[in-house]
């Protein structure tokens, strides 16, 4: 049985009381590296968003789910994107928003419960991560959950003033 429950988060839907955390998350300039954000998002634009996030997978190409503890407090997202259900992979990123939930074991977990629901239950054969250079715990996270890295994007970003590689990490189910 595939469970999007673990030993100490879960995985869930958003919802419109999602709202707040989204427009902290989406408005913090210190994750826009991360996801590539160059502006503010206003919240009618986030209420649109969450409006539409209910979409199937097939249809959206992309399924975004909320990382929460069993008391209810949403931590952080974790996204598939680009997902081809012909070739049977999807791109995969997460982020966890309070510094202080970090390096808790919370992103290992999320991720750990997603690779499972992909592999097993929408029959993926592979994810990948698109990773900056600079970001070390994030290549800390994903090698050790079986991602290998298989190529290097050279100035992929340009980021604090500055030219940054992007490695391309990838975990094949086999």
């Amino acid at each position: 049985m595939i469970s999007l429950s673990g030993k100490n988060i879960f995985l869930r839907a958003l919802e419109p009381e999602d709202l707040d955390f989204l427009f902290a998350l989406e408005n913090d300039e210190k994750v826009w590296e991360v996801s590539e954000t160059l502006a503010p998002y206003s919240k009618y634009i986030l209420k649109q968003y969450l409006a539409n996030s209910h979409k199937d997978i097939y249809e959206a190409k992309q399924l975004r789910l909320a990382i929460s503890d069993y008391n209810n407090n949403l931590m952080g997202l974790i996204d598939l994107f680009d997902f081809n259900p012909k070739h049977r992979r999807a791109g995969v990123g997460i982020i966890v928003l309070e510094e202080a939930n970090r390096n808790r074991g919370i992103g290992k977990e999320a991720l750990s419960l997603l690779i499972e629901y992909v592999f097993n239950h929408l029959n993926l054969h592979q994810l990948y991560a698109n990773i900056s250079q600079e970001n070390k715990p994030s290549i800390h996270l994903f090698s050790n959950l079986g991602f290998e890295r298989i190529g290097v994007k050279k100035d992929w970003h340009y980021a604090a003033g500055k030219y940054q590689n992007e490695i391309l990490y990838q975990k094949i189910n086999h």
